[in-house]
């Protein structure tokens, strides 16, 4: 079975006075590009089994706007993990899981993306390279179990920026 695994930098956030980071809501520009962000995994990924999503507050926002409504688990290490943590969370995903959403942050979705990349000459690792944007969005694909995900193992097929 080919697992599929998309990694989402969250939307545009606001900076109101007085809030801390991890509770940063979503700028009106993010409400929309994750809206966006959504209706291109609706076309492209039209199942989603799980979602694994930062629980600050920007990342839930940015899952709502999505639409998307897959069984959701809020990890707080998502928010400042490293590539090997986020890589061991999916590791640990279902069997039964084809298909797997992880809403994080900036610089943790763009390195995990290109640490598990081994095409990381073609076009959509070149346009993840320079620049993963708010509501990024990078999809790779593995021949393996989730258990088996390692750097290196996984292709880099499609890197969509919703604008």
């Amino acid at each position: 079975m080919v697992r599929t695994l998309i990694l989402m930098r969250h939307g545009k956030s606001a900076y109101p006075d007085g809030v801390g980071d991890h509770e940063r809501p979503l700028a009106p520009r993010g409400q929309r590009e994750a809206g966006l962000a959504g209706e291109w995994l609706r076309t492209t990924q039209p199942t989603i089994d799980a979602v694994r999503c930062s629980t600050a507050t920007r990342t839930r926002e940015t899952l709502a706007a999505t639409g998307i409504d897959a069984p959701v688990v809020y990890e707080a290490g998502i928010y400042e993990a490293s590539p090997q943590s986020l890589i061991e969370l999916v590791q640990l995903s279902d069997d039964d899981v084809a298909t797997l959403l992880v809403i994080g942050h900036a610089p943790g979705m763009p390195w995990t993306a290109w640490e598990l990349a081994s095409n990381r000459s073609s076009t959509p690792a070149i346009e993840l390279s320079r620049k993963f944007p708010t509501s990024a969005l990078a999809v790779l694909e593995f021949d393996r179990p989730w258990a088996q995900v390692d750097p290196g193992t996984g292709e880099l097929v499609r890197f969509h920026i919703p604008r």
